[in-house]
């Protein structure tokens, strides 16, 4: 399997001459099978962007973590409306609301009210940043599979 074994030189030389040093190993006693784990191949050479890929490169991640410097500059505006609630919980049509008293909160209060023509937005500070710097899953859809490569065989001719 392709897994990036060492292997020695000396019992695989038709498969040295063939891969060489390109996946890895020292070049005189052993050399590397490609390792395919957690990887997709690609071919080789020039993409249609342009972008030019040199045969044993390697690239990509698995997982990416999201910073303010990756993340495309947006903002999520929160609104509300100017009236009094009078709704326990949100339905169509119905927006953040003004409660009426300052009482401590309970799970049955009115928070919302008819969303109308006095839709404000509702003070920044009440919706928090979230995410703790951790990178996140970023890999495309797959299928598990192994990749192999014959150590024993019929050399390919030079032609």
């Amino acid at each position: 399997m392709c897994q990036g074994q060492i292997l020695p030189i000396s019992q695989f030389t038709a498969l040295f001459s063939l891969l060489g040093t390109i996946y890895g190993g020292n070049g005189t006693t052993n050399f590397a099978l490609p390792d395919l784990r957690s990887r997709v191949p690609m071919k080789f050479g020039t993409d249609a962007n342009g972008n030019n890929y040199v045969i044993g490169e390697q690239g990509g991640e698995e997982a990416v973590t999201i910073t303010s410097f990756t993340l495309p500059i947006h903002n999520h505006a929160f609104s509300g409306t100017a009236s009094s609630a009078d709704i326990k919980r949100p339905v169509t049509g119905s927006a953040f609301a003004q409660r009426t008293t300052a009482q401590s909160v309970s799970p049955g209060d009115n928070f919302y009210a008819a969303a109308d023509t006095h839709v404000v937005s509702i003070n920044p500070n009440t919706v928090q940043l979230y995410g703790a710097g951790l990178p996140h899953e970023n890999r495309q859809p797959f299928l598990a599979i192994n990749w192999c490569i014959a150590v024993q065989g019929i050399f390919p001719s030079r032609n």
